[in-house]
């Protein structure tokens, strides 16, 4: 046995292996995806970094029903749609004023997804008291994980299957 605070040392006859490659992202789907990593990485950007992204921190301060559920559709790979996230989070805002009861529960889900840590504090908190930059930080935080939001699951899963960057279609163009 070893003595007490003295740690044991590999034996002479084992080789010390470098740590495995990190994952690499594949136009937008990240290969671990669904893969729990360690929960103890930083948030790409911090909760304040709101200014980083002018136009999503504009739309998420008039209609956050609109950013959630696009953060939503993300998180949950497509289960249900923007749409529904959507409008399920502004009917919780709008009766009871406790949005932040839904979409804490994505905040938990993606920090599970991407091993990020449980910060500035409890997930429920950040969202009670700090909805709208909440929902900033996990949307930039989607994109620099390589998502491209604005076209939701599917489309990222066809821009990863095809290689391709889906453009944006205008209104109209669904005929």
């Amino acid at each position: 046995m070893y003595p007490p605070n003295i740690p044991p040392t590999a034996p002479p006859h084992s080789h010390h292996h470098p740590p495995p490659p990190q994952p690499q992202y594949a136009a937008g789907i990240p290969a671990h995806y669904g893969v729990p990593p360690a929960c103890n990485a930083k948030w790409s950007s911090s909760l304040c970094a709101c200014c980083s992204d002018v136009p999503n921190c504009c739309l998420t301060c008039w209609c956050p029903c609109i950013t959630f559920g696009q953060i939503a559709e993300i998180v949950d790979k497509g289960n249900t749609s923007c749409g529904v996230h959507g409008v399920l989070y502004g009917l919780i805002q709008v009766l009871t004023g406790c949005g932040c009861i839904y979409s804490c529960n994505y905040r938990t889900k993606m920090r599970s997804q991407y091993g990020l840590r449980e910060s500035p504090c409890n997930d429920c908190l950040v969202h009670f008291f700090c909805e709208p930059l909440a929902l900033c930080q996990e949307y930039r935080e989607l994109k620099n994980h390589g998502f491209d939001i604005s076209i939701g699951w599917q489309g990222n899963i066809e821009r990863q299957n095809y290689g391709v960057q889906m453009p944006p279609m205008a209104p109209g163009m669904y005929r």
